[in-house]
């Protein structure tokens, strides 16, 4: 009677802590949203209002009562810091300020994203003039104007490309330092070289993985994740309307996914869409379940994309026109979930 009254108690313990992983592991993500694209058009002096843009309320508005709870906001660095190593330019830091505010107000979190591809103009990142120091200092200026506020996030570049991971790695953990220097507690997002593909996350395209590499990344407070990219075309470059590589891209979301937690991280989709035909629509939804079935590695995703100049012909476009609303809004409308939990933007102090 005793063995079979312990034997109860195993199982139990054991369907407890099954149910208990299960819950865990499909509890909802954090962040559901879209890139806002626009602010990161046209060369360094454009014209703001002719050249390039910011969102307006009402486009913000709309996304906030899809139920979308971040907004990646690609802008230029050239733009924001016309001199490297100089004070950042009064009146575009205040349109960001602006533009960071809106999303604030209608509930949303904001992650900056300086949409420069590991580049300062030509110049790349790690090399003069573009020093390390030099990347540190924007970042460092940067979060200054930003550190601890709530619901805002930093992304340290999009989609650096053609640099060495073991580079681009020093370059990532000097603006990390750079940032943590001023004393902002704020998430912190980091992508790999590469474009900072899902797909070739363990490959070594050019000095090293970024699976392997990019486990150097260095933070003192260790509050940050891991950024992602992944379309679903032929060659993942999000440049073309079927989606022959939708196989290939939900496969390699659930291979990142698989060395996020095999390595205790975290990570953010921060890129990624397609046109409306049925085996893209398919591969978003496998790629949405990838993530929402494994929020213990995921905190979000931010679809590509949306923005007040995208033109009702581009086929990955889900900005409001005076069209029938796209398939793949409605889908990420559906994802959403009805009660996400709000995550920390900002490490609370002494933690």
């Amino acid at each position: 009677m005793k063995r079979k009254r312990l034997l109860h108690r195993l199982l139990v313990a054991a369907v407890m802590s099954i149910s208990s992983t299960a819950h865990a592991a499909s509890a909802p993500l954090c962040y559901y949203g879209v890139n806002l694209s626009g602010a990161e058009y046209g060369e360094r002096g454009g014209v703001y209002g002719t050249n390039y843009t910011y969102p307006t309320e009402e486009t913000i508005r709309y996304f906030a009562k899809k139920g979308m709870t971040i907004i990646r906001l690609p802008f230029r660095w050239e733009r924001l810091q016309p001199t490297l190593g100089a004070r950042l330019d009064d009146d575009e830091l205040q349109r960001l300020k602006d533009t960071v505010a809106l999303v604030r107000k209608h509930k949303m979190s904001v992650l900056l994203d300086p949409h420069n591809f590991g580049y300062y103009d030509k110049d790349q990142v790690g090399k003069p003039p573009v020093a390390n120091a030099a990347f540190a200092d924007f970042w460092a200026r940067l979060s200054v104007e930003f550190a601890n506020q709530d619901g805002v996030l930093f992304g340290l570049m999009n989609e650096p490309h053609d640099i060495p991971a073991t580079d681009w790695l020093k370059a990532a953990n000097a603006a990390i330092r750079g940032i943590r220097a001023v004393g902002a507690r704020n998430l912190i997002l980091v992508p790999g070289t590469a474009w900072s593909g899902a797909a070739s996350w363990e490959t070594d395209v050019i000095g090293g993985a970024n699976g392997t590499v990019m486990l150097g990344v260095r933070d003192p407070l260790d509050f940050y994740a891991y950024e992602f990219h992944q379309y679903l075309d032929a060659d993942s470059s999000g440049t073309h309307e079927t989606c022959e590589g939708a196989k290939a891209a939900t496969d390699a979301v659930s291979n990142v996914t698989a060395w996020l937690k095999k390595n205790g991280k975290r990570g953010f989709l921060g890129e990624f869409g397609a046109s409306a035909n049925a085996d893209c629509l398919d591969g978003l939804k496998t790629m949405f379940t990838t993530m929402s079935d494994n929020s213990d590695a995921w905190i979000g995703f931010s679809y590509w994309a949306a923005g007040e100049w995208w033109p009702a012909s581009e086929p990955f476009n889900v900005q409001p026109r005076d069209t029938p609303e796209r398939p793949q809004m409605r889908l990420l409308e559906q994802m959403v979930a009805k009660h996400a939990p709000a995550c920390a933007a900002v490490k609370p102090a002494g933690k």
